[in-house]
């Protein structure tokens, strides 16, 4: 049988020492990147006669300093396999690794959703959503033009070409700072809701995480309005609302210092030049 691989998170991987304790101590920790069927086969065979439990079990173990570089890992251990595509290794790791239960907002998933609505809350859909924008660097991560085998090839390349290694903004930060503007202030958190404005945060905010973080909610929500403002100039019956909303709250974010310094007018002809 091949090797199972299993994975930690720990950013302090220098300071581990004892590898073997480590691995003991914190095993309801780990997580299995390759051979969850295998797993699950083992554990039906246990169950049967004759079963020899004393058989050495070969494992690859990677402790990763951050879970953006092991969902990257992830991606790399599955590159060519159907089983699990992109989005929903991205969909499951959102999911189970990422702790959101000490945020000051709700996120439900759907399954949630469907057993108790919890007002106001943010979607789990779209918090994956904006991981992967995250992850690929890039807001246009769903074209039904292009089959889904192929753009989860691109998905890949994308993932595999936006240096994650070197981002020094982890994800679990732009969630921690959307739950620090988002629930002190009603108008910041109804905009975050809306799917296409996040999706363009969670990747402009890699360029302006250390100004935005620093803005007060009064402040932001001033620019929030001048963008809607702007963005009402555009005629929808010319372009993909959807397409270009991503497209301008990334360039919004991104350029948010240099937004400040606008008019709702001048924003209007920044948009203009940029919906060519």
């Amino acid at each position: 049988m091949p090797p199972i691989t299993i994975a930690f998170v720990s950013e302090n991987i220098e300071g581990i020492g004892n590898w073997q304790k480590y691995i003991n101590e914190n095993i309801n920790s780990a997580y299995i990147l390759d051979g969850i069927q295998r797993m699950n086969t083992l554990q039906r065979a246990s169950s049967q006669n004759g079963f020899e439990e004393t058989r050495k079990l070969l494992l690859n173990i990677i402790i990763s300093p951050t879970k953006d570089m092991l969902l990257y890992r992830m991606i790399t251990l599955n590159n060519g396999q159907k089983p699990m595509t992109p989005r929903h290794q991205i969909e499951i790791l959102t999911q189970e690794i990422f702790d959101f239960s000490h945020l000051k907002i709700d996120i439900q998933s759907e399954k949630d959703r469907s057993e108790q609505t919890i007002r106001g809350a943010f979607n789990l859909g779209d918090i994956s959503k904006g991981y992967l924008a995250y992850l690929t660097n890039n807001v246009h991560n769903e074209n039904t033009k292009i089959i889904g085998e192929k753009m989860d090839q691109i998905l890949i390349g994308r993932i595999l070409d936006s240096q994650i290694t070197d981002l020094k903004i982890e994800f679990k930060d732009i969630i921690e700072l959307i739950d620090k503007i988002a629930s002190v202030n009603e108008e910041i958190k109804t905009w975050l809701k809306v799917s296409n404005n996040l999706i363009g945060f969670c990747v402009g905010i890699k360029v302006s995480y250390e100004t935005i973080k620093l803005e007060s909610p009064e402040s932001i929500v001033e620019e929030i309005r001048k963008f809607e403002e702007a963005f009402k100039a555009i005629n929808p019956s010319k372009v993909n609302l959807g397409k270009y909303r991503r497209e301008l709250s990334k360039y919004f974010i991104e350029e948010y210092n240099i937004i400040k310094n606008k008019s709702a007018d001048e924003l209007v002809e920044t948009f203009a030049e940029l919906t060519l």
